[in-house]
């Protein structure tokens, strides 16, 4: 008896054992896959200016494929008008194309939403899904943010990109300008806060073809984090545009934010390949990118900022425009960059934001 009650105890201890084994094993699995991955993605469109873009099945499934990990995802928050009276037959795609008036799109949000709930859950966990079909002078914004959480819980991670000064986009919206000292936008980081959603933040540090000895949006942006230091805000792009270049010294402002405690709740989003043509443009910029990058590994994130992809291999040339300077970062500043600085902040948002939803969606 005592026999067979050993044996019947060793048969379980294996199997207990080869189930340990299988675990372990899938987790080394899971983690090597994670290694072999280039990057997650702090910025990317799905949709672009008339709301149309990338099926987010071949997104997922052939674009991102085994070369990025997770990314974000959102739209574009305002649509292109097509005037007849402006271009006649010609539609246009991008905002450069016509003069004719953006507006806010809200729909957009709902896009996005059922996109992500049409994926297998597997594929959901590679995404992070951000509002953006808010307009920021608009003291209802956070109103709308609040009904898009409670109309698709379980979806979201934060907002953005949205725009507050944006080199010829913001003239061209219909209403109020957008601006750093709008209540409206308080309100918006004040909701985000609370939540525990990410913003993401589009806003030239200059005007374009500025003047010598002109206010730029420095100063304004320094105090809008400021006013906020709970809400995690990612500025994009440096603050740099297409036509907006880098200050004549960028380096001094962004490593003093970087270094002050009073602007710990910022992190910088190089994405973009009008940023990368300025960072890797010389020795001299190429260099004090990566100083700074070295200097606040945990502050810096990349992306894309590709509107609807049409392949991998387009996809990623934003990645490679960028080669210069992850040869230049320490493996611990690239790693963090291109990965774990994105894990962290959107792994947290996640977490929070649920905790908010479970709260308050009846």
């Amino acid at each position: 008896m005592r026999q067979k009650i050993f044996y019947t105890f060793l048969i379980a201890l294996l199997f207990q054992f080869t189930a340990i084994n299988q675990t372990d094993a899938q987790q080394t699995k899971d983690s090597n896959k994670s290694d072999s991955y280039l990057f997650n993605d702090s910025h990317f469109h799905l949709t672009n200016y008339i709301q149309e873009g990338t099926d987010i099945h071949v997104y997922v499934n052939e674009i991102m494929g085994d070369k990025i990990g997770r990314s974000t995802l959102f739209g574009l928050p305002l649509q292109q008008q097509w005037s007849y009276r402006v271009t006649k037959d010609f539609a246009p795609t991008y905002y450069l194309e016509t003069d004719a008036h953006l507006y806010y799109y809200s729909f957009t949000d709902a896009y996005i939403a059922m996109a992500y709930k049409s994926l297998p859950k597997e594929q959901q966990e590679r995404l992070d899904p951000m509002i953006t079909g808010f307009n920021p002078t608009d003291m209802y914004a956070a109103a709308h943010i609040r009904r898009v959480l409670q109309t698709f819980p379980g979806v979201f991670s934060g907002v953005g990109e949205f725009s507050i000064h944006k080199e010829f986009v913001s003239s061209k919206i219909d209403g109020e300008v957008a601006s750093l000292y709008d209540p409206a936008l308080d309100s918006i980081l004040d909701f985000c806060a609370q939540v525990g959603l990410v913003a993401l933040i589009h806003n030239d540090i200059d005007n374009p073809f500025p003047k010598a000895g002109k206010p730029n949006y420095l100063d304004g942006m320094k105090e809008l984090i400021k006013r906020h230091p709970k809400t995690t805000i990612i500025w994009a792009h440096v603050g740099v545009g297409r036509i907006v270049a880098p200050l004549k010294d960028m380096l001094t402002p962004f490593e003093q934010m970087l270094s002050d405690p009073a602007y710990n709740n910022l992190y910088i989003d190089i994405s973009w390949d009008q940023v990368a043509k300025y960072v890797v443009a010389s020795a001299t910029s190429l260099s004090n990118s990566a100083y700074l990058v070295n200097k606040y590994p945990d502050r810096f994130l990349f992306g894309t900022d590709n509107v609807a992809p049409t392949s991998q291999e387009k996809h990623l040339e934003i990645y490679h425009i960028y080669d210069p300077l992850w040869l230049a970062l320490t493996p611990e500043a690239r790693e963090k960059i291109l990965k774990k600085n994105y894990e962290r902040l959107f792994d947290k948002a996640r977490k929070d934001v649920r905790a908010w939803e479970q709260a308050n969606v009846k």
